[in-house]
């Protein structure tokens, strides 16, 4: 059996295959890749990302870097479009702690990556880590919060 290079996080084992998360590692990081690419970051690689997020997912302990909810790993690699296509808003609500990766800031190619759920991905979309914050707390008072800044 070939040597692989990243090994199975530990909060990982005994609950998905290596073989998933290795084929969901490489095409997360062949999706960022791309769309870096079309972006002019040209100096990333496949390898370099590959490693980046495997860091990410490590270092996430499994959960989402923004809200600290458990994310499912039992949905990687399980979306099923024409299912999606079918169910509609239903079907994909049950991927919303789908584990994603995410650039930290978007417009910065060296930023790193981070690991949160679709649903917080979808929320965040390409805004700087402090413009999504901003943009949470706006949510939270005009829903009637009051918020403090804990330091």
């Amino acid at each position: 059996m070939p040597e692989r290079k990243h090994s199975l996080p530990d909060f990982l084992q005994g609950r998905i295959e290596i073989a998933t998360y290795e084929r969901w590692l490489a095409r997360k990081a062949a999706a960022h890749l791309k769309r870096d690419r079309r972006r002019g970051y040209i100096d990333v690689t496949g390898a370099l990302y590959r490693d980046a997020i495997h860091d990410a997912v490590v270092k996430s302990q499994g959960k989402d870097a923004y809200t600290g909810e458990e994310l499912d790993w039992h949905l990687i690699s399980q979306y099923n479009n024409e299912e999606s296509e079918a169910g509609r808003h239903h079907y994909k609500a049950g991927f919303a702690l789908l584990p994603t990766v995410d650039h930290i800031e978007s417009a910065t190619p060296n930023s790193g990556f981070c690991i949160c759920a679709w649903r917080t991905n979808d929320s965040k979309n390409d805004l700087s880590h402090q413009a999504f914050i901003e943009l949470c707390v706006k949510v939270l008072e005009h829903a009637g919060y009051k918020l403090t800044r804990c330091t």
